[in-house]
């Protein structure tokens, strides 16, 4: 009966013990914690005073875990810019600062992810597997660390690898009216670097969810989303997130860049973002400038354009490729956001709604586009093929106004405007549907030798379609070259050029039956004698001066009557 109370006891002494040890081991410390609070809320940012040594841009602590950024640092107050839903701030809740800036997870686990600008899954696919997390603004690479460009980002486009074409550490500007094909060139160009070991990051900044949704299933069902990381703001979603979005987006994608690989970074698109930071600064009473945009309004799209760069190999050969696309209105690139860009950018793809009412796919107004890397990042074999293609269809275009208005066209005028019906009609190209560099080069060789000449026109796409099949039976040591950097030969140009010969073989008109039968007897009529002419007089022949009977002046038909 004692011992129950001795183990009681044992048990109490060893509880006691083990408190007073934890006791005696506890070392109190005091933290310092700056508290503020609320002074007013708007749309998308608060007014906070009482944060006497907060940081610009510092993250900033509110309640129900709502985080924003330290905006306008003013003697009595900060305007903070907040990241997420505020409708549950009051004034006079407090604020708190967290001493760090805004930082974003990274690493391989975000590839096939759809993540908002805070790192937050958006896909129902559970917590990401970052490896660590790095603030979305970083200082761009230094000149010296950066490396020529000289690799080309091949996006599978016919007219834009063969006119326009895109380096590695290139940024080339999309812009174009809405509902002109813009996303689509970007998807497109994600999907065709599958098997080209490039890894790419598209950030969605004020989109529809409806477009969002169409992009995501897109890449989801041609295999993209693999090697594809997605940053999504919706149009619903606060300011702040939007204005975050491809600062955190270019940080994701420097991480794979700083690891010597090469990304491709879309901003889609980057006139919502403008109007994002517009809205902010004029909700903080920053003074406004031309169409109401600050005035460091270049700066920030100038910063975050400069990350795109091309290392050097000593530091890994990385590269980041941005495609920044912007909305123009009614085809106005004088405006002050595109000019902005075209001014920071390495060349723009200009998408006319013109030709996209047409049906001319995509809609790449040649004249206005440009890529200011040009051939220096263009395979030797694309830029051999397609030396001469920009002029004759440069040509075409300015000969064809004339041709509208119902001119009459020389034999040379009018081969220079079927020929370039052809090319147009070769660089169209259906949605999510890239080629290979072999197809389009076999493409290319039978236009530049004028192998689609004598096709009609309503039979171009499958004759075009032919080419792109028959360029499988290319062989592997031409189709090598193709891919490196070497030269085309003269024998590779003239086996490619056979091999597409030959596919359009059963697409060559072939004479009626019919007009050969009309022909046959009109020869046979003319084969018969013919009715001897008498001599002429020679004061007739003077008198008429070789003119046709019914060619003489009334005063002589006149004397033949009255005779």
């Amino acid at each position: 009966m004692t011992r129950g109370p001795e183990r009681l006891q044992n048990v109490f002494d060893d509880a006691f013990d083990a408190i007073s040890r934890t006791r005696e081991a506890f070392k109190p410390t005091l933290a310092a914690r700056e508290i503020g609070a609320i002074t007013s809320v708007a749309t998308g940012i608060a007014k906070v005073s009482g944060l006497p040594t907060v940081g610009f841009e510092e993250l900033v602590k509110f309640p129900g875990d709502l985080v924003g950024i330290a905006f306008n640092v003013d003697e009595n107050e900060i305007g903070v810019v907040l990241l997420g839903e505020y409708w549950h701030l009051n004034a006079g809740d407090e604020v708190e600062r967290t001493g760090r800036v805004m930082d974003v997870a990274v690493g391989d686990g975000l590839l096939g992810r759809v993540i908002d600008p805070l790192g937050r899954p958006l896909d129902g696919k559970g917590a990401l597997a970052a490896s660590a997390r790095v603030p979305i603004e970083r200082p761009a690479p230094p000149i010296m660390d950066r490396a020529p460009v000289t690799t080309p980002l091949q996006t599978g486009l016919k007219v834009i690898d063969a006119l326009i074409p895109v380096g590695r550490g290139q940024r080339e500007l999309i812009l174009g009216d809405r509902q002109t094909g813009k996303t689509s060139i970007a998807i497109d160009t994600i999907l065709n670097q599958r098997d080209q070991n490039v890894l790419c990051v598209y950030c969605a900044i004020g989109q529809r969810a409806s477009a969002v949704a169409k992009a995501v299933t897109t890449l989801r069902e041609a295999g993209g989303m693999d090697h594809t990381v997605m940053v999504v703001t919706e149009g619903n979603d606060p300011p702040g997130l939007a204005y975050i979005a491809p600062y955190a987006a270019t940080s994701i994608a420097e991480h794979f860049m700083e690891q010597g690989r090469d990304v491709l970074i879309v901003y889609d698109d980057l006139t919502h973002h403008a109007r994002a930071y517009r809205e902010l600064s004029l909700l903080l009473r920053r003074p406004p400038g031309r169409e109401a945009f600050p005035g460091d309004i270049f700066y920030i799209h100038a910063r975050l354009l400069e990350r795109a760069t091309h290392l050097r190999k000593e530091l890994g050969g990385g590269s980041l490729t941005a495609l920044p696309i912007i909305e123009t209105e009614a085809q106005n690139i004088s405006a002050y956001i595109p000019t902005n860009l075209i001014s920071i950018t390495d060349g723009q793809i200009y998408l006319s709604p013109s030709l996209f009412e047409l049906g001319v796919l995509p809609a790449v107004d040649v004249g206005k586009s440009v890529s200011r890397v040009g051939g220096k990042a263009q395979r030797a074999a694309f830029r051999a093929v397609a030396g001469d293609l920009k002029l004759a269809y440069a040509q075409f275009e300015e000969l064809e106004t004339f041709a509208r208005f119902g001119a009459r066209l020389d034999e040379d005028t009018r081969k220079i405007i079927e020929h370039g019906r052809r090319i147009r009609a070769c660089l169209k190209q259906g949605e999510a549907s890239p080629l290979s560099a072999p197809a389009q080069i076999a493409v290319l060789l039978a236009l530049t030798a004028k192998l689609f000449g004598p096709v009609p026109l309503e039979e171009m796409t499958a004759a075009e379609q032919a080419v792109q099949e028959a360029a499988a039976n290319i062989p592997a040591e031409v189709r090598a070259r193709l891919g490196s950097a070497d030269k085309l030969t003269d024998e590779d140009r003239k086996t490619i050029v056979e091999i597409a010969r030959q596919a359009l073989a059963p697409f060559q008109p072939k004479p009626e039956p019919e007009a050969q039968a009309s022909q046959a007897p009109a020869a046979k009529a003319g084969q018969g004698p013919k009715p001897e002419a008498g001599p002429v007089p020679k004061h007739k022949a003077e008198a008429g001066g070789g003119l046709r009977p019914d060619a003489r002046t009334p005063a002589k038909r006149g004397a033949k009557r009255h005779e």
